[in-house]
């Protein structure tokens, strides 16, 4: 099933988040790696450290394994909703603030 998520990020642990997406941890958890990189990549800013998303899962409860195993580390008060059609998500590029920030903490 689709669904459209809501979440709020962790700014502290922006840089966390960033490297285990980026290196290749997250994208070879299996079996759900590749899908949620693919829909952080995807994932914009709506509201003050909020983003909204796209994800398909399977789990009986929405995004149960993704949670535990990686979102619940970084992400914050879920909210997901079933969706028959995807409609457009305004606003800016989640994983382009990601890197942006992430790069300024590596930097310090």
């Amino acid at each position: 099933m689709e669904y459209r998520v809501r979440a709020q990020f962790v700014v502290n642990q922006l840089p966390a988040f960033y490297e285990v997406l980026a290196d290749g941890t997250v994208a070879n958890q299996k079996p759900d790696g590749a899908e949620i990189v693919s829909s952080m990549k995807q994932a914009k800013i709506v509201a003050p450290n909020t983003i909204e998303w796209f994800e398909t899962c399977y789990c009986p409860s929405p995004l149960k394994h993704e949670r535990e195993t990686v979102y619940d580390k970084y992400l914050v008060n879920f909210e997901t909703l079933p969706v028959k059609k995807r409609d457009e998500i305004e606003g800016d590029s989640f994983w382009s603030f990601l890197q942006n920030h992430s790069k300024t903490q590596f930097n310090k």
